[in-house]
């Protein structure tokens, strides 16, 4: 028997799952969706074949001829969830499998009217990444699994459903005030990459392949952040290839979406924090269309390789970004990137396991292990090749790269075989060992400095000697530079300097997410009531994990902050979704006893 994921029940050994046809129904009293999924195999199958699944109630498996196909169900287990082993009959081309998700799929997140823009439908989004999948259908849930989809979708009449696929139609539920929605995905993709929102939703064209998703009373505000769209997708294509998912739409989702941003394919999902009214934020689409070649084309084979979806990635934002806006904007980007590796280096130890960029994770939820460091270290050591071997040749490397690997998931040693094929001697010459499987952060990496950077640190570092910016300066920073600048700054300040920082800069009002949580740590750390009140507002209205955590962890320097974590915490807990809810608690878990 050969298990390659230490996240998956998968065996390389059994019959390969080659295609999937979905028919579900979504029931939004019960929490539940309950539906038939149909396995298909390239050949004839027999024996055993392993499914993951978590939670999942199985109702009946059958082939495609109607034959009952024995089954079993092994011991749960906290990382991996349930075996599902079935016995197939020889000739097996196709299995069903009927079954019902749980109230607490992990997957799944179940949304009151309440807690929506609108007030008046419910709502529900899921988020598959990393090992979720299994807890919304049975599926062999390893991103080794590449399958093509199709799905019929069956919600109340009122709410629309999207999946990460193209629309085929709609019809008529088979139940009295229902409709069903048909999607079909060509492309095999990842289980992890299953996607699937349901509500009351608009849809607004950005272009003639592009537009945005959002419940009525977002689109228009939606639509008007994200109208450069269209131009990131083309300055993309120059940089990497032909964009292969047709359709490129993004979805902004409810406030409890845990994460900045999901690449699932043809509809990215989004946080409504992204929607500063001013653009200022657009980096995030920029980061989940490159996954449309780093990480969606070309993918992880698992959780310990993650940082070859998103080392990738973020170099590869950052490309799309400095074609559009220049090399000193993105000198901001890495040095506001390089703050967050420096924070998971202090959460976890230099040293720690968790440092390497390829890990080994076998017996740990990688949730709970996630980090800036497959993004921000692994993005410098594909910014360091660049810069070692030129970047016309590592455009051509690119480009091969994704040209010979598109639609396959691939291991770091794969990668590097690669490496060593397109571009020999270059590993050894960057010392690749060290950054991939060595901790800390090597001492060769890559640099990224410009005119407006140092000035923003010569200000920042200075602030226990009284240096502060120019009458007037401040004024025309731009909101990277803000942000830059209030990263640098002390975290305990006196209240009379917390004053100056909010008078000069706005802080309280901010609508840019990423400045008025800098400068909300700040405030928490420093005991800063004036700030209470827009801490606890921020906490109750969002669930992203980025900004929860960092919230959590300052508001703990003090009794009264600690105090206000707490009571927030026991008022919006049961909003969080579940990684979310997680991550408050660990922080909190840290306290000192008052």
């Amino acid at each position: 028997m050969s298990r390659v994921d230490p996240h998956s029940y998968f065996n390389s050994d059994q019959p390969l799952t080659s295609r999937l046809d979905w028919r579900f129904s979504v029931d939004f009293e019960g929490s539940r969706i309950t539906g038939v999924a149909n396995l298909f195999f390239d050949a004839p199958a027999e024996g055993a074949l392993d499914l993951d699944t978590r939670g999942l109630s199985i109702r009946s498996v059958k082939t495609g001829e109607g034959r009952l196909v024995e089954y079993e169900l092994g011991e749960p287990d906290e990382v991996l969830g349930t075996r599902l082993r079935l016995l197939l009959p020889q000739g097996t081309k196709q299995v069903a499998v009927e079954y019902e998700t749980s109230p607490g799929a992990t997957a799944l997140q179940w949304l009151s009217p309440a807690q929506t823009a609108g007030k008046k439908h419910p709502y529900l989004f899921s988020q598959c990444q990393p090992h979720h999948a299994r807890t919304m259908i049975p599926v062999q849930d390893s991103p080794r699994v590449r399958i093509p989809y199709h799905a019929e979708v069956t919600v109340p009449e009122s709410l629309r459903a999207v999946m990460s696929a193209g629309n085929s139609g709609e019809k008529d539920g088979a139940r009295p005030g229902t409709r069903t929605f048909l999607f079909d995905m060509p492309q095999p993709i990842p289980t992890y990459l299953l996607a699937l929102a349901v509500g009351n939703l608009a849809y607004k064209a950005v272009s003639d392949r592009s537009g945005v998703w959002a419940e009525p009373e977002v689109v228009d505000k939606a639509h008007w952040e994200f109208m450069g769209m269209e131009e990131m997708i083309q300055k993309a294509e120059g940089l990497f290839g032909p964009y292969e998912w047709d359709q490129y739409d993004v979805l902004v989702l409810p406030p409890s979406f845990p994460y900045g941003g999901m690449e699932n394919p043809r509809i990215t999902f989004l946080t409504p924090t992204l929607l500063a009214g001013d653009r200022s934020l657009v980096a995030v689409v920029a980061h989940e269309l490159a996954h449309s070649w780093t990480g969606n084309l070309v993918t992880n084979a698992t959780m310990n390789d993650f940082w070859l979806n998103e080392g990738f990635t973020v170099w590869a934002e950052r490309r799309i970004l400095e074609a559009i806006k220049g090399r000193e904007y993105t000198a901001m980007a890495w040095a506001i990137g390089r703050r967050g590796l420096d924070e998971a280096f202090e959460r976890f130890g230099e040293d720690s396991p968790y440092t390497k960029l390829r890990t080994d994770l076998a017996g740990i939820d990688p949730d709970s292990m996630y980090s800036e460091v497959p993004y921000e270290k692994g993005a410098r050591f594909v910014a360091l090749l660049e810069k070692t071997v030129g970047r016309e040749q590592f455009d051509r490397f690119i480009a091969a790269y994704i040209k010979e690997c598109k639609f396959t998931s691939i291991t770091t040693e794969e990668f590097l075989e690669f490496l060593h094929e397109k571009l020999p001697g270059v590993a050894d010459k960057v010392g690749a060992e060290a950054w991939i499987y060595g901790t800390g952060l090597p001492a060769n990496a890559p640099t990224f400095e410009s005119e407006s950077l140092k000035r923003l640190e010569f200000l920042s570092s200075g602030w226990s000697e009284g240096r502060r910016p120019e009458s007037g300066e401040a004024e025309k920073w731009s909101p990277d530079e803000v942000l830059i600048y209030l990263q640098g700054l002390p975290r305990d300040m006196t209240l009379d300097d917390c004053k100056w920082l909010d008078d000069t800069f706005g802080l309280m009002g901010q609508g840019n997410y990423e400045i008025l949580v800098e400068w909300l740590c700040i405030a928490a750390g420093s005991g800063y009531q004036p700030a209470f009140g827009r801490i606890r507002e921020v906490l109750s209205s969002v669930g992203r994990m980025k900004y929860i955590r960092p919230l959590y962890k300052a508001l703990g320097r003090t009794p009264a902050s600690r105090a206000l974590a707490k009571e927030t915490f026991a008022a919006v807990k049961d909003s969080f979704h579940a990684l979310t809810r997680r991550v408050a608690e660990e922080e909190m878990e840290a306290y000192p006893q008052d």
